[in-house]
């Protein structure tokens, strides 16, 4: 390998040291005493804080936002392994044409699909209810969750469900016994990413809300037009510990190291 030149060591320092440079302002902005965002902070301050945790609307959308998201990453995993495993195991010559389908939203930024997501949400009569959301960010992850389980999926050897089966286990005792634990790592990083995707999702989700429901990105959204106090670092900031929590629970579980080297091979 070639070495690194001093110049490329110093710029690749900067670029690291400029990757956490907005979550550290933002966390510094959070601490401030007076009622705009400023940093470094004139004053200290945990008002803020105090504040994001009493006013109910932030309660309200932040609880909405983790239900819609677990409901979400659950249903968009459980249709994802459907997919890949009936694709893998039955349909091979079809896997081109269905990953093209599901990695079609993809293509299309979010804006035409919150416009097309309302058209088909108000033809079914659900606009402003969380089934609209939901669906909607079943669509958005659908790619996010595909990619990891087909990849885990690969990775299984079929000489052992073949085994299994001349042992006299039936498909659905080999899925369990055998495919699921194996493809532990894909399952929980779909979980993982599909539910931080649907937890910060706002473009296709402002189309979709009602007066009875909201998430929190889009009370962030609409907060900061009227009024952009540092409550709003305070809750960015809880956004990217909930964010860093949900990653080392990943690690912990099934150890991201663990996905890599499946992916890879």
């Amino acid at each position: 390998m070639r070495k690194l030149t001093p110049l490329t060591k110093t710029l690749g320092i900067v670029l690291l040291l400029m990757l956490p440079a907005p979550i550290v302002i933002v966390f510094g902005a959070s601490f401030n005493g007076s009622g705009y965002i400023q940093f470094p902070p004139d004053s200290w301050s945990i008002r803020w804080y105090i504040e994001a945790f009493t006013d109910p609307r932030w309660g309200r959308a932040v609880l909405t936002s983790l239900w819609i998201a677990a409901i979400v990453a659950t249903l968009i995993t459980a249709i994802s392994f459907l997919a890949a495993y009936f694709t893998l195991r039955y349909a091979p010559r079809i896997s081109g044409w269905l990953e093209l389908a599901i990695f079609s939203p993809l293509f299309f930024p979010h804006a035409s699909m919150g416009v097309a997501a309302v058209a088909l949400m108000a033809a079914m009569g659900i606009v402003g209810t969380p089934w609209a959301i939901i669906l909607a960010h079943l669509m958005v992850t659908l790619p996010f969750s595909y990619r990891p389980i087909h990849v885990a999926l690969r990775s299984v050897d079929p000489d052992l469900i073949r085994a299994a089966e001349v042992l006299g286990a039936s498909e659905l005792r080999a899925l369990w016994d055998i495919i699921l634990p194996i493809c532990r790592s894909g399952i929980l990083t779909s979980l993982l990413f599909t539910g931080i995707i649907s937890f910060d999702e706002v473009t296709v989700t402002m189309f979709l809300i009602g007066p009875d429901i909201t998430t929190l990105p889009v009370q962030i959204f609409t907060f900061i037009q009227d009024d952009a106090s540092p409550v709003l670092a305070a809750i960015s900031t809880l956004s990217v510990i909930i964010t860093f929590l949900a990653i080392l629970l990943l690690e912990r579980v099934a150890g991201l190291s663990f996905f890599v080297q499946r992916q890879s091979g």
